[in-house]
């Protein structure tokens, strides 16, 4: 994609001459992308479909360590977190705008690298990079994307208000993994740090490593969703743990909701990580954060068509708001849950 080798500085293209060559290299997939890059705008259209936005901000030394965390796989996460919000509202992305930030201290090439990872994750989920913008940045490394997406005709969207009471809760793959790849990661850096000899010790640990470098939007459940004809009654992504999301999703239902422990989907890898840190696997579901994984409700009457998928797993089911938001241990105690996983003005 770049054959640069050795070091360019980027001063030496200048803003618009990086622009220009970081943009040579994308594809376009959507017909509705009528302009992409190139000009003071891009010229998108969706006709009388529903048009869904969301963005995010990527800030180095708050959101991701790049003394662990390669370029391309930081671009292509900034990419996938977006699009996750968009599946989350049952639509389908189609565009996105990146805008970056970045000192004297990032090369043309390390630029590239960060710029090939997000042009990987477009070409996988069919998104087209329409726009953005460039800057010197003082306080490291800031990416910001905003992902758009339309309602396919005859789709409705799902917002994360109208859950019903008796609803069941569901939430695809596992939970705790990133957290868990997140806290190996945390301990190699620091191992380094007392020792550059050292060699990181990460055999055994790719798949929770994976799932916090290189996160997947759950576009595959979607379309499962779509397969079984099963409309989800309210639905969010898991960004900021378990937890977290489950409050945020009863309150703006003003519900409250019941789960259990034991019905929490936690993979071996997670649950062994989590044991040799001395941390609790269900409080690394519940409040780790960053699976990206779909948590949703849906009515009980479509239990016979969800029942035996392997793809997600029901944890619970909505109550009465007065019940509150609680969750049933393996030893059958109810405890509340509390709002304990990503904070972004809380110092975690």
């Amino acid at each position: 994609m770049f054959e640069n080798t050795g070091r360019t500085e980027i001063a030496s293209l200048g803003e618009f001459g990086l622009i220009e060559h970081l943009c040579k290299n994308i594809t376009l997939h959507n017909s509705s992308t009528i302009k992409g890059v190139g000009d003071d705008a891009a010229i998108i259209n969706h006709a009388a479909q529903q048009t869904v936005l969301s963005t995010d901000l990527l800030l180095e030394g708050v959101h991701f360590d790049l003394a662990y965390v390669p370029l391309k796989h930081l671009g292509y996460k900034s990419i996938v977190v977006n699009l996750s919000d968009i599946y989350a509202m049952n639509a389908k992305p189609t565009q996105v705008l990146v805008s970056l930030g970045f000192s004297s201290r990032f090369s043309l090439e390390a630029v590239e690298e960060l710029y090939a990872g997000m042009l990987l994750a477009c070409n996988k989920y069919g998104v087209d990079l329409v726009g953005g913008d460039t800057s010197s940045s003082k306080q490291g490394l800031v990416i910001s994307v905003t992902a758009v997406g339309i309602l396919p005709e005859g789709a409705s969207a799902v917002q994360r208000d109208t859950a019903k009471i008796n609803d069941l809760i569901c939430v695809s793959g596992d939970l705790g993994a990133a957290y868990m790849g997140l806290q190996i990661l945390e301990r190699e850096k620091q191992v380094f740090l007392a020792n550059p000899q050292m060699q990181p010790e990460l055999a055994g640990f790719d798949y929770i490593i994976e799932r916090q470098l290189k996160p997947e939007a759950r576009r595959d459940l979607v379309d499962l969703l779509a397969e079984i004809a099963v409309l989800p009654t309210a639905m969010i992504d898991v960004s900021d743990g378990l937890a977290s999301e489950l409050i945020h999703l009863s309150k703006s239902s003003k519900l409250g909701c019941t789960i259990y422990e034991e019905k929490i989907p936690i993979d071996p890898v997670t649950i062994n990580a989590a044991r040799d840190f001395n941390l609790d696997p269900s409080m690394c579901a519940l409040n780790g954060g960053e699976d990206y994984e779909l948590l949703f409700t849906v009515s009980q009457s479509d239990f016979e068509k969800i029942k035996g998928q392997i793809s997600f797993s029901i944890i619970g089911h909505m109550t009465d708001e007065a019940s509150g938001s609680v969750m049933v241990s393996k030893n059958e105690k109810v405890y509340p849950l509390k709002a304990q996983g990503w904070n972004a003005f809380g110092g975690n």
